[in-house]
């Protein structure tokens, strides 16, 4: 008698799971069709050949799902991924996207995949054909720096730097341009591949939460900018800023800015302070997403200098 109880568990366990899982897929919505409007026509096939394996199966309007992300519960997860993977980046709407633009995203993809951030590790799981090689970074490389038109510092004389505008401009998530932060105070300096030279202001709110780490969160009013200019080679051989290439400004307002962890992003290019963005999305779009999977640990904010003894942040950064 126990050995039939015994054979009808072992039956009804899988086919309750079957009956489960066949009914969770009447709750699969399927992920939405758009479509394509514009691919990266410009870009080497090698290029094309890496992001597409690596890259459009979340960012792209041309998914390339197995069966077992087809199936619910998994479905949902996908769903999400994509459909925030998209917001950020999408390859099939490459044509909606100006030429600073574009760079910005590649610059973008190839900090990610250095990082070992892209693809998310989560995914390389079941889809392990989607890892990146040194190889792969080091063409994504080469085709960016192609882009920025930067492969080495210039000797020439910088352009002339003209008058600021009469009226600071205003980004369309309302981050209002001001020349006030030469006088700040200096936080941090960084340079990049793309041969730049970048030094970070703070105001006394941003500077008071470095020397406290208050990073989680920031107190709101902190505002940080990030200048950058074109490194420019004196005849000694050192290196000296040059051409001005935009200001990028963070303002916390934790209400304001809800959708992207409480900053207000905006970058001014240029000699005409020219804003980035369309509309109010593109920092959704285009900035928060690296921010958030590069910089969580010292509250979405990138280039946060040490202080002398910096244990507690220096574990946290890291244990990303």
């Amino acid at each position: 008698m126990q050995t039939t109880k015994n054979i009808k568990r072992i039956y009804f366990i899988p086919a309750a799971v079957v009956a489960v899982l066949t009914a969770l897929q009447l709750f699969n919505p399927p992920i939405a069709s758009k479509p394509v409007t514009g691919h990266m026509d410009e870009a080497p096939a090698a290029v094309l050949a890496i992001l597409q394996r690596s890259c459009y199966n979340c960012h792209s309007n041309e998914q390339k799902l197995s069966w077992f992300d087809q199936l619910a519960p998994a479905s949902w997860a996908v769903k999400k991924d994509v459909d925030r993977a998209r917001e950020v980046m999408n390859f099939s709407e490459w044509d909606k996207l100006s030429a600073g633009e574009r760079t910005g995203k590649m610059y973008a993809i190839l900090n990610m995949m250095q990082a070992g951030r892209m693809p998310l590790r989560e995914y390389l799981l079941l889809h392990p054909g989607a890892k990146v090689t040194a190889q792969d970074i080091a063409i994504i490389k080469k085709y960016t720096l192609s882009l920025a038109g930067n492969e080495a510092p210039h000797s020439t004389p910088p352009a002339a730097a003209g008058a600021l505008p009469k009226t600071f401009p205003v980004s369309p998530n309302g981050v209002k341009y001001t020349d006030a932060f030469k006088q700040w105070t200096v936080i941090s300096m960084s340079t990049l591949f793309d041969h730049s030279i970048r030094v970070i202001y703070g105001n006394d709110i941003a500077v008071k939460a470095v020397r406290e780490e208050r990073f989680f969160p920031w107190p709101d009013g902190a505002i940080v900018v990030k200048a950058v200019w074109k490194q420019e080679e004196q005849p000694n051989g050192e290196i000296r800023p040059g051409e001005f290439v935009n200001a990028q400004f963070m303002e916390k307002n934790a209400e304001k800015y809800k959708d992207t962890e409480g900053w207000g992003f905006a970058k001014f290019s240029g000699q005409r302070l020219t804003p980035t963005g369309k509309d109010a999305l593109f920092a959704q779009q285009s900035c928060i997403g690296c921010h958030r999977q590069l910089s969580a640990s010292t509250g979405y904010l990138f280039d946060v200098p040490m202080k002398v003894n910096p244990k507690s942040l220096t574990e946290k950064i890291l244990a990303q």
